[in-house]
């Protein structure tokens, strides 16, 4: 007779390279402690789900720090295909805070209000984002999200995709402004499903040609600090490119566009 592991469904998808490092998702955990507080708070039971943590579970135990101080009650389950990495993450444990082995297959017996997938996707073929995407946004319960994407070791550069179950929303280019040279900088941590697409003629590309030139134009704020520059330039990129957010977000190093602003041709 089989044991119980050996009857499980094996998980979906492959192991990542786990690197991992703290407050490497703090710019995206601010995001969505500020644009998805209003689906947490009126939530019933909110579960949000570290999808692809990594060699260590730093990223989910901030994930539940954060969310927390928008709803107390707010659950956390980290979600790993490696069997080692669960194991790992015992020590971790406390009250709202759960390890489980799975993947895209969400092997929960409820729905979460969020999905966080950082940096898991960059090593599948493009051709492998909709159907990963389509089955993640199934998991979610009714207003949920499911935010996508990836960012450097450090965190100091970020792109994430906003998704519902209905499909992809938004992009947000998110970064550490002392740090960026210039905004086309932040094309190197696109999410996999733009990343091939900065090329001539896309969509995203434009974009980050469009966002250089008004970051250029804007070089005379440059002794006012960063900060200032980068609002000049959205300021003036958005004369030409729909923008979705407000100064609010600026004033943190983001911008953020509809998804149907960037999506790749031909989609």
């Amino acid at each position: 007779m089989p044991s119980p592991a050996a009857s499980r469904p094996r998980p979906v998808g492959t192991v990542t390279r786990g690197t991992t490092n703290p407050n490497r998702l703090r710019r995206m955990d601010r995001w969505i402690a500020a644009t998805h507080a209003p689906a947490l708070r009126r939530a019933t039971a909110p579960l949000a789900v570290d999808l692809g943590y990594g060699a260590a579970p730093w990223t989910a135990v901030e994930l539940l720090e954060r969310l927390r101080r928008v709803r107390a009650d707010v659950r956390v389950t980290g979600v790993e295909i490696d069997p080692d990495r669960v194991a790992a993450a015992a020590p971790y444990l406390r009250d709202g805070l759960s390890f489980v082995r799975g993947g895209f297959e969400v092997p929960l017996p409820e729905r979460p209000t969020l999905i966080r997938a950082a940096n898991v996707l960059r090593q599948y073929p493009e051709a492998d984002v909709p159907a990963v995407w389509a089955r993640l946004c199934a998991r979610l319960a009714p207003g949920g999200l499911l935010v996508e994407g990836t960012c450097d070791e450090i965190g100091r550069r970020h792109v994430w995709v906003a998704l519902g179950p209905e499909g992809p929303r938004t992009v947000t280019f998110a970064a550490r402004l002392a740090a960026l040279g210039r905004p086309s900088d932040l094309a190197e941590r696109l999410p996999k499903a733009l990343i091939h697409r900065n090329v001539p003629g896309e969509p995203v590309h434009a974009f980050l040609t469009d966002f250089d030139a008004a970051w250029a134009s804007a070089a005379p704020l440059a002794p006012l600090g960063a900060r200032q520059r980068w609002i000049a330039a959205v300021r003036a990129v958005s004369a030409r490119w729909p923008v979705a957010d407000t100064a609010t977000r600026w004033r943190q190093g983001e911008i953020t566009l509809p998804w149907a602003a960037l999506a790749p041709l031909g989609e």
